[in-house]
């Protein structure tokens, strides 16, 4: 039986098994939830375009009474009547407040639940994910976070595009122990930001958070992604400083060797500073080998070696699983490999049963000591394609040795690819140059011919009679 709800008969609703509902006597379709866990919200239960609407008004407590609570009720209705659903309005000023720091939040909440795709319609990597949530983190965040999310403009995506090429979001932090976050901006960052962006509001978009994508028609920065190649010399250079370890690390297992086989007496011997942790220097070695990503290489195991076929077989990449093949030197060299008991990792790390994860790290002192600090791990994927561009493969198989799935990720090679038309005139060339440098006798040589000559010669022949 419904009754007016006054500040009394809230404080006796005690809760039950079943959230119920204690409703108002003077106004039909107010009342009062009270849930199980004892909580109290005022509620209104309205028709609208002959449906049955619920729309919850707010807890129990200050601002909302029985009596400021109904007040508000009567507000509501009276929207209904003129057509107005409340609910949804309800949900309109929600989206209308909305941050561009609570959509991207949103965003990647969803994308965690693998509800964003990417082109190839497959929920994101982790990967991916974390590259996103870094320039969330530290672009869009920083310069649009603040904005809601109705607001943002095409004016607004291009002043953020050039703001973060400028370097307006730079810094150089410490996170964590060890960590540290470098940031630096540019344009090729920015170009990149702007395309999450894209994405970002897109999502917006299909969430009806929005009507429009702001980004669209904004002009971006040519995005000249580093394709930094090494040249032969270069590659040699990188060979002799991991030779260099490698024997430095054989010597000095040697010598730990004989130190315990003399009963450990004396002092231990010393690693030298050449000798690098050999699962770092055959990481590279690979990495170099088979054009792969630091993350395949580190992550591979000894059962997805299929050296029957040629192939390695990896469960998962940044393009999803797919099998890499190889040929007889990298079988030849994974075969060399030593294996560590209990870890199932090519490239063993320090801790039992685990890969090695401190190749960053290394790679700059190997870097270093090659005289090549502008080059990168990912590099050396770069030079491998380089180097099978320029030997004569084409762009399609290159792609398929290299796991592309885009044949657009392939087209960086093709300025480095052998052009069969310029090979053919080469050719050509080279043939009529011999034959312009070839020696010939004074007699071989054609003198030329004065057209009454010529005329005689044709007088003569026509004389000759048939044979």
């Amino acid at each position: 039986m419904a009754s007016k709800l006054t500040l009394q008969l809230i404080k006796a609703a005690k809760p039950r098994a079943d959230r119920y509902t204690l409703w108002d006597s003077d106004l039909k379709g107010f009342g009062l939830r009270v849930n199980s866990d004892g909580s109290k919200s005022y509620a209104l239960k309205y028709l609208f375009e002959g449906r049955q609407r619920w729309h919850t008004i707010g807890k129990h407590g200050s601002p909302w009474t029985p009596d400021t609570a109904r007040t508000e009720a009567l507000r509501l209705l009276a929207q209904a009547r003129a057509g107005i659903d409340p609910e949804e309005a309800k949900r309109e000023g929600a989206r209308a407040d909305l941050t561009v720091t609570e959509l991207c939040d949103l965003y990647i909440a969803a994308a965690r639940r693998g509800e964003v795709l990417t082109k190839f319609d497959e929920p994101k990597k982790a990967s991916t994910l974390a590259t996103d949530e870094s320039r969330i983190l530290r672009h869009i965040k920083p310069l649009l976070g603040r904005k809601r999310v109705r607001s943002v403009t095409a004016d607004d995506i291009e002043r953020f595009l050039h703001d973060a090429a400028a370097g307006k979001t730079a810094l150089n932090e410490k996170t964590g122990l060890r960590g540290r976050a470098i940031v630096e901006g540019g344009r090729g960052a920015a170009t990149r930001t702007v395309g999450l962006l894209g994405g970002i509001f897109t999502f917006a978009v299909r969430r009806k958070l929005r009507p429009d994508n702001p980004v669209q028609g904004v002009q971006r920065f040519k995005d000249k992604r580093n394709e930094r190649y090494l040249s032969t010399p270069e590659m040699a250079r990188f060979g002799a400083v991991l030779a260099a370890s490698e024997a430095a690390w054989r010597a000095h297992e040697e010598a730990v060797a004989a130190w315990t086989a003399a009963g450990r007496t004396g002092r231990a011997p010393k690693l030298q500073a050449d000798a690098l942790n050999p699962s770092a220097t055959n990481a590279v070695r690979l990495l170099l080998l088979t054009g792969m990503r630091k993350s395949e290489v580190i992550n591979l195991q000894w059962h997805q070696i299929d050296a029957e076929h040629g192939y390695l077989r990896l469960p998962t990449s940044k393009s999803g699983a797919k099998s890499v093949p190889v040929g007889e030197t990298v079988l030849a060299f994974l075969a060399g490999l030593p294996r560590l008991a209990g870890n199932p990792y090519v490239f063993p790390g320090q801790i039992a049963g685990r890969p090695f994860v401190n190749l960053g790290k290394i790679w700059e002192r190997m870097r270093e000591r090659a005289g090549l600090e502008d080059v990168r791990l990912h590099d050396l994927r770069h030079s491998f394609g380089a180097t099978s561009a320029s030997s004569g493969n084409s762009l399609l198989l290159l792609g398929s040795i290299l796991g592309h799935r885009d044949p657009k990720t392939t087209q960086r090679y093709a300025h480095l690819a052998r052009d069969p038309v310029r090979t053919a005139a080469d050719q050509v060339s080279g043939l009529i140059a011999t034959a312009l440098d070839t020696t010939v006798s004074e007699t071989d040589v054609l003198r030329p011919v004065s057209p009454l000559a010529r005329s005689s010669r044709r007088s003569t022949r026509s004389r000759r009679p048939p044979r």
